[in-house]
C-alpha cells in the first residue's frame, strides 16, 4: 500500500523533481506533488510525496526537519483533505450601527 506524506516549509523554488531526490534517497518515490497557486502558478509552499507504506515511515522519521535548499522541512502523514464546499458561505459581519443593530434596515437579528 501507499501513503501520502504532508512536506511542508518548501522552498518556493523547489522542483518536483528535487523533492523526488530529497525523499528518494528513503526508497522509491510514487509521485510527487508540489502545490501552487492557481491564479499565479507560483509554489505554495508545500506539497505532498507518495511511497510505499515502510518506505514513507522511514521517510517522515528521517527527513522531519532536514533542509531542502535552506529551508527546515516539515514532513509528517498526510491527513484527509476536507471538503470544503460542503460549509456555508462565509457572509461578512457588517458593522453594526448606533442602534445595536447590524445596520440596514435594523429589525430582527434571526
Amino acid at each position: 500500500m501507499a501513503k501520502k506524506i504532508y512536506v511542508g516549509n518548501l522552498p518556493f523554488r523547489a522542483t518536483e523533481d528535487s523533492l523526488r531526490q530529497h525523499f528518494g534517497q528513503q526508497g522509491e518515490v510514487i509521485s510527487v506533488a508540489i502545490v501552487t497557486d492557481r491564479d499565479t502558478g507560483q509554489s505554495r509552499g508545500f506539497g505532498f510525496v507518495e511511497m510505499a507504506d515502510a518506505d514513507a515511515d522511514k521517510a517522515i522519521a528521517a527527513l522531519d526537519g532536514s533542509e531542502l535548499e535552506g529551508r527546515s522541512l516539515k514532513v509528517n502523514e498526510a491527513k484527509p483533505r476536507e471538503d470544503n464546499r460542503s460549509r456555508g458561505g462565509g457572509g461578512g459581519g457588517g458593522r453594526r450601527d448606533d442602534r445595536g443593530g447590524r445596520g440596514g434596515g435594523g429589525g430582527s437579528r434571526w
